[in-house]
């Protein structure tokens, strides 16, 4: 005897797991902030402990570049695998499965489970805006009735919308609406893993139609691979039981390519695709480890025109535009490391920047026993910042000596 497939109750496992993940993930804080947060009045992305700003993303655009990527490869090798486990349209319709069953059941029953629906679509368009207005902050404006029309009207489309999505077209989104289910047929081949009716065994088919009856789409796996198919395995589980009955192994089963055909799961085009995938994954945790909390630019101060000393030394005016991006305040001190001699810097003192917060400071360099008759071209000299707590940046200036 075979064992029985048991695929619905581990895609609950996984349903249950991302509901908890989804839900549970704005109540995290990572040094104090939203573990995934865009604000919008700051345009700042709470990232799992760093915090990018409007100017910063270009590294969402490589990670986003990354998921597309990866969508699909993922696509290319395991078919339509997030559409039956992972898609948040599947999940819910699995968690509210129970609108299907009260059909024919009296007005009464409708309106119950529609009641109950609309609870939950209250909860997950709630869930959407915590993403962007924390749950801390929303909890205590909705209390206090202070919450703004922005994020009423937000809330109250949001929960109309999927409120009609999981009462009316549920699983059908995925067949007729869904784009991501219309671009997965461009994206097969024919060693893509697909759900599918074997047909070298079909004379074994006893005609039961369990696989039809318990298909949310409502199609005939036997009839060959659909569009519509969303590959929640449900049809794998129904004929692996009918078929236990008679000691034989289902006629429903995933596999890569067409049954009967010898199907790998690397191949010329998957390698390829991991490979740009793979690259883009190192480049963006290359900008995630080297992003730098403190952003500075350094520009020319066109009030002080470049100038020679009383004893000699040429003077340079710069502004540095110090922006500090993190959650701290800090205290930066101006050093020049490539140029030997004396240099003076003025002012001397420390350059407190709180968190968040943007200055712009002038700074005078003055560096003795620098003559323009011995250089070819005006110097380039490394403007470095350092902070006791760990931070040093260098940027580079031009240094004009001026005419004697």
């Amino acid at each position: 005897m075979t064992t029985i497939s048991k695929f619905h109750s581990w895609r609950r496992i996984v349903a249950i797991l991302q509901a908890a993940t989804l839900l549970g993930l704005p109540f995290i804080k990572i040094n104090g902030k939203s573990a995934l947060r865009f604000d919008i009045p700051s345009l700042e992305l709470h990232f799992f402990g760093s915090s990018l700003w409007m100017e910063d993303f270009f590294i969402v655009l490589i990670a986003t570049i990354f998921l597309s990527f990866l969508i699909i490869l993922i696509t290319v090798l395991l078919g339509r695998i997030w559409c039956g486990w992972v898609c948040p349209q599947t999940v819910i319709a699995d968690f509210t499965a129970f609108i299907e069953k009260t059909a024919g059941r009296g007005l009464l029953n409708k309106i119950l489970s529609w009641s109950v629906l609309f609870l939950i679509s209250i909860v997950i368009a709630a869930n959407l805006i915590w993403y962007f207005v924390s749950p801390y902050e929303f909890f205590p404006s909705l209390l206090s009735w202070q919450m703004g029309n922005v994020v009423w009207w937000f809330w109250i489309v949001l929960t109309l919308i999927i409120f009609l999505n999981f009462a009316f077209l549920r699983q059908t989104f995925c067949a007729t609406v869904c784009p991501y289910a219309k671009l997965q047929s461009t994206l097969y081949d024919d060693k893509t893993l697909v759900i599918a009716f074997d047909p070298r065994r079909k004379e074994e088919c006893i005609e039961c139609m369990a696989c039809v009856k318990t298909c949310p789409v409502g199609i005939d796996i036997r009839k060959g691979l659909s569009d519509a198919c969303i590959n929640c395995a449900e049809c794998i589980d129904a004929c692996t039981l009918q078929m236990e009955r008679k000691g034989k192994r289902t006629l429903i089963d995933y596999f890569f390519g067409l049954p009967g055909e010898t199907g790998r799961l690397f191949r010329q085009n998957a390698v390829l695709l991991g490979t740009v995938t793979i690259a883009f994954l190192v480049f963006f945790i290359y900008l995630l480890l080297s992003f730098s909390a403190v952003d500075v630019t350094v520009l020319p101060n066109n009030s002080f025109s470049p100038r020679t000393s009383k004893d000699g030394g040429a003077v340079n005016s710069y502004i540095l535009s110090v922006k500090n991006k993190g959650k701290s305040d800090v205290e930066l001190k101006v050093e020049i490391s490539n140029m030997e001699g004396r240099i003076r810097i003025v002012p001397q003192r420390l350059f407190h920047v709180s968190a968040g917060e943007m200055k712009k400071f002038p700074v005078y360099i003055t560096i003795d026993d620098m003559k323009r008759k011995e250089l070819t071209e005006d110097p380039v000299i490394n403007i470095e910042l350092t902070d006791d707590s760990g931070i040093n940046i260098v940027k580079k200036a031009r240094f004009i000596v001026p005419e004697n």
